[in-house]
């Protein structure tokens, strides 16, 4: 029995093993589906992190200002951003800066040798008037042919308002300007505005300044090779004894400016695009002539020509190129009308007694001339072709 009893045991150990089996093997298996939920759980974990800082950025742009990525989008998808618009001289001169702002643009320079681009470099005729340009047609015949090799920039009252068609070479020249008085400091602004607005256009390589009473002696070939071709500028630097030179100084000017260094020149000049800067960039000389040179110390007269002559005499030609008769005295050059132009009269302006071009004597002295009344323009459009040659 005892045998019997033992077998029967043995008989249920046996049939009881595949359970026990089955029991150990859920045991083995149930860390292995907790180590995947956990990963599934971490894995949608960290889903919903990288979903959550993007809808946080996106949130944060929404209340960014818009312009920023406009300006971007624009600049790089459109190509704003090229030489051309650096370069390219602006079709209309009129513009909303105030002097400050102008002088600081105009002063702006490349530092690099040469330029990456075809440079036709040109004359820059700037025109300082009251308002109106009664030898408008004379200059229009003059400038004919010619495109490309100059440009204009007209300084007129604030008020004046000018009447020219689109056909015009003055059409859209004016510049904006401020009130100007003769022999005060507001003319020698007036010139460094129109340098500074000239500047803008990188091609201009040389300035030319008239007045409205003022004309052509040669064609524009001539005037653009005997400009072009000189290694000096025109402008007088004169030390001048007597009450109308030296007796003008104010010592109070030292010691930026001494009498040794004190000079005198014509109001109209040509200078080179080296010597403009020089001008529109000047913060030294200017404060001094507006404060200590008061009538009858005439800025037009000894601003330019002294501080241009202290920094870079052996530049200057120490002349004028623009003609006038002072010999019938007073403030004001002689005026010239319709009865004074004749083809003898116009025969005899380009020259004169003694002058050097290139440090040698030449026949032409003077590419310009002035005072003339508006009842010249007749006269002179009938001369032009013979006589001015164009």
């Amino acid at each position: 029995m005892v045998m019997e009893m033992e077998e029967g045991v043995k008989d249920n150990s046996a049939v009881s093993t595949p359970k026990s089996r089955h029991t150990n093997q859920s045991r083995s298996l149930l860390p292995i589906r907790l180590l995947q939920i956990l990963l599934l759980l971490l894995v949608l974990t960290l889903g919903i992190s990288v979903v959550g800082i993007h809808m946080i950025k996106f949130l944060k742009f929404q209340h960014l200002d818009p312009v920023a990525p406009t300006t971007l989008i624009s600049m790089y998808d459109h190509g704003t951003v090229a030489l051309d618009s650096f370069i390219r001289p602006p079709l209309n001169v009129w513009h909303t800066m105030n002097d400050s702002e102008l002088l600081w643009r105009a002063s702006m320079v490349p530092r690099r040798n040469g330029y990456p681009f075809k440079r036709v470099p040109k004359l820059a005729f700037m025109f300082l008037t009251k308002g109106s340009l009664p030898f408008a047609p004379l200059w229009e015949m003059f400038f004919k042919g010619n495109e490309g090799l100059y440009s204009i920039y007209v300084h007129s009252l604030p008020n004046y308002k000018s009447s020219f068609s689109k056909s015009s070479v003055f059409y859209r020249r004016y510049i904006p300007s401020q009130a100007v008085a003769w022999g005060e400091m507001s003319m020698a602004e007036a010139e460094r505005r129109l340098l500074a607005n000239a500047l803008l256009d990188i091609s201009n390589e040389w300035f030319v300044l008239v007045s409205e009473s003022c004309v052509p002696l040669r064609g524009f070939g001539f005037i653009y090779n005997y400009i072009s071709g000189s290694r000096y500028s025109f402008m007088g630097c004169a030390d001048e004894e007597g009450r109308d030179g030296r007796g003008r100084y104010n010592i109070e000017m030292e010691p930026e400016i001494t009498l040794s260094q004190w000079r005198k020149g014509s109001q109209w000049f040509e200078i080179n695009r080296k010597l403009a800067l020089e001008i529109v960039q000047d913060t030294t000389y200017y404060p001094k002539f507006k404060e200590f040179c008061k009538q009858p110390c005439y800025n037009d007269e000894h601003y330019f020509p002294t501080m241009l002559a202290v920094k870079h005499r052996i530049l200057l030609a120490n002349r004028t190129l623009t003609w006038t008769d002072w010999s019938r005295g007073g403030a004001h050059p002689a005026t010239f009308g319709k009865a004074d132009v004749t083809e003898t009269f116009l025969k005899k302006l380009p020259g004169a007694k003694s002058c050097l071009y290139n440090d040698q004597q030449s026949q032409v002295c003077y590419l310009f001339a002035r005072k003339f009344s508006p009842s010249a323009l007749e006269p002179l459009l009938k001369l032009a072709p013979k006589i001015l040659g164009f």
